[in-house]
Parts: structure tokens; sequence; C-alpha cells
């Protein structure tokens, strides 16, 4: 649902105002991104760390939930007044004049409606209460992109802050209907000293959590910045446009997996076999789905372009196309880092992050003057194979971690695919579509099947896809 919501608003916005009007909505969402990991402090994420390992402790657990509330609320307030302060400098640095400088200013309501979120979002995660995260996500991204269609329609791209402001707002009022539903806390004691003991080690972890996301989005604005001066806002707008469709399914489906995954980690991350067992398991799972969407969309990236945004946005299918080559291999890093976090190795996950953000600004200093935006693809890429290299050393050192023979042939199989996808998309466009296509259904019923694999058979859809299988001569048996 989240990404056919967003594939409707990527539409609408890219026939409604063009490029510009993209580039000047993502201008937006950094600045909103950027200050929220700023001024939360990485609470959001330590907090669910907190609550997980609380979860049997109802008083414990009743302090962590007090006491990331109230630390959301004074720190998004401050956000909130020190950006609409700051909002007409942020305007000429972000946009190059203040003509924007009021909706700049109002990012701040985001910012403090989306830390207010991540506090219930967070002990919902924490608790494992799934489907009520799922309801959360949906219903705000629906009505977030209701009133934001709706309000550039009335006001063209003076309205494109609604998009900022609606989806937060809603998420609040939600999230916190879901959280009212939960035990209340049982622990009365409200005092300084408690208040310190529980929020110092949150803190403490949340810290890196900020600074890593700082990294990363600083990161995204200073290339944002670069190709904008380098090649004109409506190159930063393909840029934006290209950037979405890549992370979009990627982000959902690492954001899905994680909601369950980082609190399970949590709770087995001092079982080395245990650890690595289930970050194979998470890689698999990982690559099962996300791998077949990658190959259509590398064959494809010219149409999708045209067809998400418009024709001015083909080209930008280059640097999608590299793009998918690199989340190939952010699906097979992404399980490896989280068990850094889950471990509360803070300094070496922030090694980690801070090592790919400083190879792909690199490539982009560099390369962009020579390649032109093409390069943020390949960086984006080159970035993710360093990363992926670090991440498994540090895992096979902490954890012993393996991979596992079914996550060497998921991943190395869509590298090799990938990487033809490429050449062919390069060398014949048509013929590159039509081969994704079929990688795409031969690799989505073979990942399909390590799904059922991995989460067995009960259940009607899974019986009938296990019945399936067993008709086609492949049953699905037991785990691997």
């Amino acid at each position: 649902m989240n990404i056919l919501i967003l594939l409707l608003r990527m539409k609408l916005l890219a026939l409604m105002i063009g490029p510009a009007g993209i580039g000047l909505l993502a201008v937006y969402n950094n600045l909103h991104s950027m200050a929220v990991t700023l001024a939360g402090l990485g609470l959001g994420n330590s907090g669910v760390r907190e609550i997980a390992a609380a979860r049997n402790d109802p008083a414990v657990l009743g302090r962590v939930r007090k006491v990331l509330f109230a630390a959301s609320l004074i720190l998004g307030v401050l956000a909130m007044v020190v950006i609409w302060f700051l909002r007409e400098p942020l305007a000429r640095w972000l946009s190059g004049g203040e003509g924007h400088s009021t909706e700049v200013g109002l990012v701040g309501i985001a910012v403090l409606l989306t830390l207010l979120s991540a506090s219930q979002t967070a002990l919902l995660q924490g608790l494992r209460r799934i489907g009520d995260l799922v309801w959360v996500t949906v219903i705000s991204a629906l009505v977030g992109t209701l009133v934001g269609v709706f309000a550039v329609w009335l006001r063209g791209e003076d309205g494109l802050i609604w998009f900022v402001i609606a989806q937060p707002a809603t998420s609040v009022l939600v999230a916190r209907w879901f959280a009212r539903r939960l035990p209340s806390p049982q622990d009365r004691d409200w005092t300084v000293r408690m208040i310190w003991t529980v929020w110092k080690p949150m803190a403490a972890l949340g810290l890196v959590f900020m600074l890593a996301g700082l990294s990363s989005e600083a990161t995204l604005l200073m290339v944002r910045g670069l190709i904008t001066r380098s090649l004109g806002l409506d190159e930063a707008g393909l840029f934006a446009a290209s950037w979405a469709i890549g992370m979009t399914y990627i982000g959902f489906l690492l954001t899905a997996m994680g909601a369950d995954y980082y609190p399970r980690l949590v709770e087995v991350i001092h079982d080395p076999d245990q650890t690595n067992r289930l970050m194979n398991d998470q890689m698999q799972i990982g690559l099962a789905l996300g791998g077949p969407i990658l190959l259509a969309l590398t064959g494809l990236a010219p149409w999708v372009m045209e067809l998400l945004y418009s024709k001015d946005f083909v080209p930008a299918a280059e640097m999608l196309q590299w793009q998918s080559l690199g989340n190939v291999l952010k699906l097979a890093s992404w399980p490896l880092s989280f068990a850094l976090v889950a471990a509360g190795r803070s300094r070496i996950y922030l090694f980690t992050e801070l090592s790919w953000n400083a190879v792909f600004l690199s490539m982009i200093w560099i390369g962009l003057p020579l390649f032109g935006l093409e390069m943020a693809g390949v960086g984006f890429a080159l970035a993710f194979l360093i990363y992926l290299l670090i991440s498994w050393a540090i895992a096979h050192k902490l954890n012993g971690f393996r991979f596992a023979p079914l996550s060497a042939v998921l991943l190395l199989g869509h590298l090799t695919l990938s990487a033809v996808m490429l050449v062919l998309a390069y060398s014949a466009p048509f013929a590159a579509a039509w081969t994704g296509v079929l990688f795409a259904l031969a690799g989505g019923i073979a990942g399909l099947r390590v799904v059922l694999i991995k989460i067995g058979s009960e259940g009607r859809l899974a019986n009938l896809l296990s019945s399936f299988f067993a008709a086609i001569g492949w049953p699905v048996r037991s785990k691997i």
C-alpha cells in the first residue's frame, strides 16, 4: 500500500509541477529528515532497543515509555523554534533565495510531529506490535498524500509544504491511538534521578544513531547542492526522482523487515549461533523479495521514469540502473550492520556508516563534472560494495559470521544478473526490458519459494503457494 501511494504521489506531482517542483519538495524533505535526525538524538532507534529489552519488565518498560515521550516533546519544541528563527538563512542556503522562507520555517512543525510520532512507533515496534505499525504507516501515508496533492492543486509549489506536515501529523494521532490501547505504565516514580537513569543509556546509543543519520542526511544534502550548482535545478529534480524510485521499494522492504528483525535480534544478540542464523535468514528473505524487483527495474528504467513521472525524467534512467545494482548490495549488508546496533557496538556502527558516506560523496565530488548525473548511480553502487565488505569483515570478527550457502548463492546470482542487465541496458535497451521481466519472473518464483521455506506453510495463502510448488514438482520441504 505504501509503495502504491508513493508512486501515485510522485506521478501526480510530476504532472502538476515538473522536475523543479520535485526538486523543491526534495529540499524540504531533506531539511526535515536532517532536522529530525539532529533534534531526535537517535532516541527513536535506541528507544526500540530499550523497549525490546524491557518488554518483560513492566516497571522498567513504563519508565522508558514516559522518558521517551517527554524527551521527544522537549527536543521537538526546541527544534521547531530554532528552525523558525533560522528560516531565512536556511532558505537562502537551500534554494538560493528567501522566496520559500515561510515554508522552510514550517518544516519545524513537521519535525516536532515526527519526533512525537517516533516515540509512539518505537513503543509499538519494541513490543513487536507489527499489525499496529502497518495501520500507522498506511493511514499516515494515505492522508498525507491526499492533503498534499489537494494543497498543490490549490496553491502550486506553495502547497508542497503540506506533504511534509500532513503525514507526521496523521502518524502522531494514529500511533497515539494504538499506544493508548496498551497497558498503562505501572511505574509512577517520576524523579530527576529516575529520568536521568533511563535517559542516559538511550541518549548514549541514540547519539551514535544521530551522528550516523546526520552524516547520511548531510551527505545527501551536499550531493543535491553539488548537482544543483554544477548541473542546475532540473538535474537536481532528476536526481530526486531517481533517488525516490530507487529507495521506495527497498526502503519500505527494509523498514517492514526491520520492524520485527531489530527487536528479535536484540533478544538473541548474546548467542552467536542464533544471531548468525537470524542474519542469514534476513539476508536471504531480503534478496528473495527485493532482488527480482531490482532486476526488472534495471531493464525497464526508462519506461518506469516516464510512467511514474513524465518524458522529462527519462534522462535519470541510467542513474536508476546503477542504483538498482547498489541496492542489491544494500540488501545483503543491511542485516549485518543491524547486528552492530543490536549489540550496542555504537562506535563501530558509526564507522561503517561514515565509510559509506565518505565513499559516496567522494565519488560525486570527483566524477560529477566528468560523467554528469550518471555518476550518482555509479558512486552509490561502489559505496555499497565497500560498505558490504566492511560490514562482513566486522560481523565475522565479532560474531564469527559466515555466509550460509543460500545467502552466497542469492547474493552472487543477483549481482551477476544485475551486471548482465546493465550491459544490456547500455547496448540493447529493448532486449534489456524483456530480459529484465523474464529474470524478475524467474527470480520472483524462486524467491517466493525461499520465503515459504523460511516462514513455513501455515495460513491459507502459504498453503495455496506450497500446493503450487508441489504441483510443479518443486515442493517446499524444510528450512534451509
